[in-house]
């Protein structure tokens, strides 16, 4: 990783006056002159073109015979869940339960369709515009936290940012305004993924997709879905920020990133489910999909058709949550900036 050295043209002389913008510039040159950043944003765009051209090669017309297989998976399916009801209903009226209530409502096949059986099917964008939205906002917040962490983790692994406070000795106003460069970029990256996957459906739709017409309010909703995968990624590249500050390495923030997701959250989701409603993952999840994630207790043994008691975690828990976790690690990294001894 590599970090740029141009001094900011902020004066230190008593008599000079600071030209105002004039760090803010110089952080917005000092971030676009990192490598490391160069060379995340492009894997980003080989990823990109590596998913369009799966997308071409996976999505496409379908064959009479493709029709016909998946018209018969799709009644071997249906065989199987009558099946499995007629035996279930077996066992309500053994045990004198009624059949609805036991098993739960009759089957209806009227709203099954054998294009969800197919293998290779024409790309539908009523189908997968939010499905699409929701991946990109995931692989924009991965790519934030990336550069939240480099950002300030390269210049105390360079020891630049101790140099940069002999040229601006306030300390709230580099920090500041470094915090301010990163939301500037994260709200650029959230927002180009975005656009990214506007594009990719464009060109799916146009090469290997059906045509046909959208439903009623479908871009409101993509694009609600598309603005909360933005603030997603703005919230995560702060926390980045915040952990690499903390531990001033971008190694150890991510080694830190990676034990709470992989073990602290799992540890957790394992003492008590219901422990998973505040969890920074789900919240992240819940942050973007429309209407929220629900939350299942499997603590409760139920043998209903209602099945467990579960717990919606709502879009603004979501990002009530995520911005907490974002307040707390970039509120405790800059109040030790501001106090701890530099060298």
């Amino acid at each position: 990783m590599s970090a740029a050295t141009e001094q900011p043209t902020t004066s230190a002389g008593p008599t000079s006056t600071p030209r105002r913008g004039s760090l803010f510039r110089a952080e917005l040159h000092r971030f676009t002159a990192r490598r490391f950043i160069h060379v995340l944003l492009g894997l980003g765009v080989l990823g990109w073109l590596a998913a369009v051209v799966l997308g071409l090669l996976n999505f496409g017309e379908p064959t009479d015979a493709d029709v016909a297989a998946a018209r018969e998976r799709m009644e071997e399916v249906i065989a199987s869940e009558e099946a499995w009801r007629a035996e279930c209903a077996t066992q309500a009226e053994e045990v004198g339960q009624p059949v609805e209530q036991f098993c739960g409502p009759p089957l209806d096949t009227s709203t099954w369709r054998v294009e969800d059986y197919l293998t290779t099917a024409p790309f539908d964008l009523a189908d997968a515009g939010q499905a699409g939205a929701i991946g990109f906002a995931a692989a924009a917040a991965v790519l934030a936290f990336l550069i939240g962490a480099t950002w300030i983790g390269a210049e105390w692994s360079t020891r630049t940012i101790v140099a940069l406070l002999f040229w601006v000795p306030n300390r709230l106003r580099v920090i500041g305004t470094k915090i301010g460069v990163l939301v500037l970029a994260a709200l650029v990256i959230g927002l180009a993924a975005q656009a990214a996957w506007l594009a990719m459906a464009w060109i799916l739709r146009t090469l290997v997709g059906t045509g046909n017409p959208l439903p009623e309010g479908f871009w409101g909703e993509l694009l609600a879905a598309q603005g909360r995968g933005v603030v997603l990624a703005v919230l995560v590249a702060l926390i980045g920020f915040g952990l690499a500050n903390l531990v001033r390495n971008t190694g150890a923030a991510l080694g830190v990133g990676f034990v709470y997701f992989a073990i602290v959250e799992t540890a957790l989701r394992i003492y008590d489910p219901l422990l998973d409603r505040w969890l920074l993952s789900t919240n992240a999840v819940a942050l973007v999909v429309p209407g929220g994630v629900p939350v299942i207790d499997y603590s409760v043994v139920s043998t209903g058709p209602q099945g467990p008691p579960s717990y919606l975690v709502t879009n603004l828990q979501g990002g009530l949550v995520v911005g907490a976790f974002a307040a707390l690690v970039l509120g405790a990294g800059v109040w030790l900036f501001a106090r701890r001894d530099l060298q």
